[in-house]
């Protein structure tokens, strides 16, 4: 994970910070604090995505990861907001969505980040050009 939102990065920060205060972290402000949500929203997209335990069918695009990591991030903003007893700003879900979405666009900008992802998920190929899922790897689903 430090490869794409290393420890002291605001996301990771975020992260920390809501997992430390589970019970509480909505309640120090009137208004949930969007910067934290997105911030953690983006932290936990990249985490549920380098897991792969619910990933169907593989991005073979930047763009197409993008999108799969959005709505991870959606997700969690989504669970964010159905577990806070705070009120959520006018314009605040737009706002959250944009910051996680300018997150995850920075960390696949950096580096090979992007080409990393997309490759983590891929069937390694055998010797003699099968496929490992043939051989018993569990992340790949063949669809015909």
């Amino acid at each position: 994970m430090d490869r794409f939102l290393a420890p002291h990065s605001p996301e990771a920060v975020a992260h920390t910070r809501l997992t430390e205060n589970l019970f509480t972290w909505d309640t120090e402000h009137p208004s949930l604090n969007e910067t934290l949500i997105a911030g953690c929203a983006s932290y936990q997209a990249f985490s549920r995505y380098l897991n792969g335990s619910d990933l169907y069918l593989l991005p073979r695009s930047r763009t197409e990861l993008e999108n799969v990591l959005r709505r991870y991030a959606y997700d969690a903003i989504h669970n964010f907001i159905s577990q806070a007893r705070s009120e959520i700003s006018k314009g605040g879900y737009s706002r959250m969505c944009h910051l996680a979405e300018t997150s995850i666009r920075n960390a696949l900008d950096e580096n090979d980040n992007a080409a990393y992802l997309l490759a983590l998920h891929r069937p390694q190929r055998h010797e003699d050009g099968q496929d490992l899922h043939e051989f018993g790897a569990t992340r790949f689903i063949r669809i015909k």
